[in-house]
């Protein structure tokens, strides 16, 4: 039989609810002051204190797959305040303006495969693109860096990456100081760029370059919005594992319509993807064998090329 709750219940829940590190009803995505609000750059040890590494001690220290049924309901409700935030956010945009980016959290900021991600991520805001990742380091944090610089000259983006290659890897204690430098010596308010990491990765600093931050506690939400929302197509950069998971999701979508769009899917850098990690030729042959429909693959070393695919599938 089921029975509802009396007062005495619902009044702990509430309690509960508003004793929890975060805002469970929060209106509003989050921003890099928001979730690195006393963070002092000349003192990185000061990310302990900020409201992000408070949520993710409350996260673990409550158990990544908790059995409390109150903070189930916690991070479910802020979870779906999040979603509801994020789909206004994007509903401003055109869909086909839309551009996912994928790739490993562990590129370093100094490997040719970040520059690259950055430059294409750059001319593809400068194109009018609402670029879109994991949020985290690597790869996503080139995509953010990218757009971030956007409207700027190369030899500024250049002079970026040299700040930035002071920390290599997330790993190093100024990684997120030197990211705020890089963002005090090149301000903007012009271009959005929107990063959805997640608390599940809470050990990967969420990159401040994202001018737009759904941080979510269930991975599985974050993943799917993010192949889901971006219509405008997604750049797969080398990863591992998870981007492998996201190829063959995002490749599921485009075989069955799911959203009555196929989107480009667009590879960066060829010996990875057909040597290294040789994905792209498998999809390539299952399409041409009719295993696969409507796949739009491409695969390049440019960057210049990736935007041209871009271009013309949003024309």
């Amino acid at each position: 039989m089921i029975t509802r709750p009396n007062y005495h219940e619902i009044e702990a829940i509430g309690d509960y609810l508003s004793q929890v590190p975060y805002d469970v009803t929060r209106a509003t995505l989050y921003s890099a002051a928001d979730l690195y609000n006393r963070f002092d750059p000349s003192q990185p040890q000061s990310i302990d204190l900020c409201y992000d590494t408070m949520v993710y001690r409350h996260y673990l220290a409550q158990g990544k797959h908790t059995r409390c049924a109150n903070e189930k309901l916690a991070r479910t409700l802020h979870d779906h305040s999040i979603s509801m935030a994020l789909t206004e956010f994007v509903s401003k945009f055109n869909v086909k303006r839309i551009v996912g980016v994928m790739g490993g959290h562990s590129a370093l900021r100094t490997d040719p495969t970040y520059t690259k991600v950055a430059h294409l991520s750059k001319r593809l805001t400068e194109e009018g693109f609402l670029m879109v990742s994991g949020g985290g380091p690597g790869a996503m944090e080139a995509t953010h860096l990218g757009a971030w610089m956007a409207g700027r000259p190369a030899h500024e983006l250049a002079e970026a990456l040299n700040v930035l290659s002071a920390a290599p890897s997330f790993t190093h204690p100024h990684w997120l100081s030197t990211a705020f430098e890089v963002i005090q010596r090149f301000p903007q308010s012009t271009y959005q760029s929107l990063g959805v990491p997640t608390w599940l990765y809470g050990h990967e600093p969420a990159t401040p370059f994202a001018t737009h931050i759904a941080k979510l506690f269930e991975n599985s939400i974050r993943e799917d919005g993010i192949l889901t929302m971006a219509f405008g197509g997604i750049v797969f950069s080398p990863g591992s594992a998870g981007t492998v998971q996201e190829i063959f999701q995002d490749a599921v979508q485009n075989h069955y319509l799911t959203f009555g769009i196929a989107s480009p899917m667009a590879f960066l850098d060829t010996t990875f993807w057909t040597k290294e990690m040789p994905i792209y030729p498998m999809l390539k042959q299952l399409a041409d064998n009719g295993k696969y429909r409507n796949l739009l693959l491409s695969i390049s070393d440019d960057p210049d090329e990736i935007v041209a695919t871009m271009l013309r599938f949003r024309q």
